[in-house]
């Protein structure tokens, strides 16, 4: 194989902020390349230098490309070069169709100047055959999955003859299947000789997929791993992200669980819009004190309908069942009346629904309990500025004030100030919803230890998650969800993944009448 890429004494400065510090790396041609690192490390920094997003000059150092030394100033200069970015945000317009996406930008024209779209609905036909895809090109984009959303940005950048195609967290919000097929998907497109950089902190797929890997480290290049090498696995690669042998993936936790804290009995809820589909049904769980429950189910299985719902009805329509806390049943017509009642819910999407990304970190945390230092309607500033003070030192936030912007900080400490703004509000019911997703492992492990404290400070912790080692990892019971019902519930002790990938593929429950009972 000979060289595509190198770049070489990458070093990248924002003000107050050296983000790249003399990075370099090699990525040979029709290999699959990954990049590893923490939240912040420089990763996408780097790509976004590669791809012109960060134009030639904003920079030092030089990028050389098929032999040739480049200086991108843009996307369009990339592009033309064949090197295409896919962002993890994906860059789709929700209400144009597929082919128009596909071709925006690149529109299919005939003599006169017009677009044809005759053409261009059968071009893209053909380039979503090549992703196995197979929809209408007339679709809007927002009928679409997001897995599927992601095969038509590979299909949109084969429609720029890509050479070398960047992916940067690509499997972050796809569920198990999906992910598996855009993973064959990137084999095939090595196999037509097609060059590709994995940003990923899914490290079961990195060694899976990758044939190289580049390890990134607060801005510096650590390692470069040959994953053929017997040496080349999961915990070589921690190491050189975390700087330290991560003994454990899970930080071990001795459970003291008391009496029931939360139950939940019998619970439906009715889609927002569709009149008659039932997506939570009859699903009853309970949580002890000090216990931390796990919800396991496949994507669109309804666990996140389910706590949302239960979240002073965030979802949903006739709503039905009952629940109670302490003993005492409470109606929950509101977000505000959980919140009074002690219960707090964790998005799963928190740059949408968990965060004010514009805000700084101070009023992000104070959001959802600013009653606890008003009086008479004026917001205490400086107990504000104390208590989001207080939690940038318990949670190990990284920032350098409070009052910085959280849309600037990484995943994880984005993750960390979410999780405080929930914990300030007192609640001792504490609905986690996919806490780790999209960060990485070093982040997930701090993220671990705050449910460890939540939980040995007496609080019912429930955690939603679609990795199943995490479950096994930080669970004490874990309940299984298929099509809206629960179909069983087993103790962490004597549960495996195949026996809760039994359950969740289950359609109709067998233990849906012991559920709920208590222990």
């Amino acid at each position: 194989m000979s060289t595509i890429l190198e770049m070489r004494d990458i070093t990248k400065t924002f003000p107050g902020v050296l983000a790249l510090s003399h990075v370099s790396m090699k990525v040979e041609e029709g290999e699959i390349h990954a990049i590893c690192g923490e939240n912040g490390a420089g990763k996408s920094t780097l790509m976004k230098v590669l791809s012109g997003v960060y134009p030639h000059g904003s920079y030092d150092g030089e990028i050389e490309f098929e032999g040739n030394i480049v200086k991108f100033n843009s996307l369009n200069d990339s592009e033309r070069a064949g090197v295409v970015i896919i962002h993890q945000e994906l860059a789709l317009i929700p209400r144009l169709t597929i082919a128009e996406n596909i071709f925006l930008g690149n529109e299919r024209r005939n003599a006169v100047g017009l677009i044809d779209w005759n053409r261009a609905n059968h071009e893209a036909t053909e380039l979503m055959k090549q992703v196995g895809l197979y929809e209408n090109p007339m679709t809007p984009i927002n009928q679409l999955g997001v897995g599927k959303q992601q095969l038509i940005e590979i299909a949109k950048a084969l429609s720029k003859e890509v050479k070398l195609l960047i992916l940067d967290e690509p499997t972050a919000a796809l569920n198990d299947t999906d992910s598996a097929h855009l993973l064959d998907l990137l084999r095939s497109l090595k196999a037509r000789g097609i060059t590709s950089i994995m940003i990923s902190h899914k490290l079961n797929e990195i060694e899976a997929i990758a044939d190289t890997t580049t390890v990134i480290r607060d801005g510096k290049t650590i390692e470069h791993l040959d994953m053929s090498d017997p040496d080349a696995d999961q915990d070589r690669i921690i190491r050189g992200m975390v700087g330290r042998d991560l003994k454990h993936r899970y930080p071990e936790r001795t459970p003291h669980i008391g009496e029931e804290l939360f139950r939940v009995e019998d619970w439906s809820v009715y889609h927002p819009t569709q009149q008659d589909r039932i997506v939570v049904d009859n699903a009853s769980f309970f949580v002890r004190a000090g216990e931390v429950v796990g919800l396991a189910g496949l994507m669109g299985a309804g666990r996140t309908e389910l706590a949302m719902s239960v979240f002073g009805r965030a979802y949903g329509r006739a709503h039905s069942g009952r629940i109670f806390k302490n003993g005492k049943e409470l109606r929950l017509r509101s977000v505000s009346d959980a919140i009074a009642n002690g219960i707090a819910y964790v998005t799963e999407d928190r740059k949408r629904f968990g965060l004010n990304l514009i805000e700084d970190v101070r009023r992000n945390i104070s959001g959802a309990a600013l009653g606890k230092m008003s009086k008479r309607g004026f917001v205490n500033g400086n107990e504000e500025i104390k208590v989001a003070e207080d939690y940038r030192t318990s949670m190990n936030i990284k920032t350098p004030s409070v009052m910085k912007v959280v849309g600037q900080l990484s995943g994880g400490n984005q993750q960390k100030v979410v999780l405080s703004k929930w914990i300030y509000t007192d609640a001792d019911v504490v609905i986690l919803d996919e806490p780790t997703r999209g960060i990485d492992v070093g982040a997930k492990y701090e993220i671990y230890t705050i449910v460890n404290r939540l939980a040995a400070e007496g609080k019912a912790v429930i955690v939603i998650s679609s990795e199943l080692p995490e479950l096994l990892g930080t669970c004490d019971r874990i309940y299984t969800i298929a099509f809206g019902r629960v179909t069983g519930v087993l103790d962490v002790a004597d549960a495996t993944q195949e026996s809760l990938m039994k359950l969740m593929t289950q359609e109709r429950t067998s233990a849906r009448s012991g559920a709920g009972e208590k222990e």
